[in-house]
């Protein structure tokens, strides 16, 4: 990629230093020469050209964070006690509800909605 871009620079140099020396031709003619035939194109081959590798760099910082973070996970579940561990007060159960229904009992302390009669 880089000796396409450095072929097409020196071309376009050329072509700004044939401008300058010129008898027709000026030094913002050479400069603008360079810019719109040299720079602008070579900038956007570069960015076309560099998408596979900066896709590659994007996926490979996120497989790293992603295995720092399950590292992570994995640490601070080896150094929490296991739900299972714990005992469960009689009568209350971690499963949810087997529907898709809200739970019959309300928890202790809940408010309870009430409905005027008609």
């Amino acid at each position: 990629m880089y000796l396409i871009v450095i072929a097409w620079a020196y071309v376009t140099l050329m072509m700004a230093v044939a401008e300058a020396t010129s008898p027709n031709g000026t030094v913002l003619g050479a400069i603008i020469t360079f810019g719109m035939y040299g720079l602008l194109p070579m900038g956007i081959l570069v960015y076309i050209l560099g998408t596979p590798s900066r896709k590659r760099a994007i996926k490979a910082r996120e497989a790293a964070e992603q295995a720092a973070y399950d590292e992570a996970q994995r640490k601070a579940e080896a150094d929490t006690a296991h739900p299972a561990d714990i005992a469960q007060p009689a009568g209350e159960s971690t499963l949810p509800d087997a529907g898709s229904e809200a739970p019959a009992a309300t928890a202790v302390g809940a408010a309870v909605a009430v409905r005027k009669e008609p």
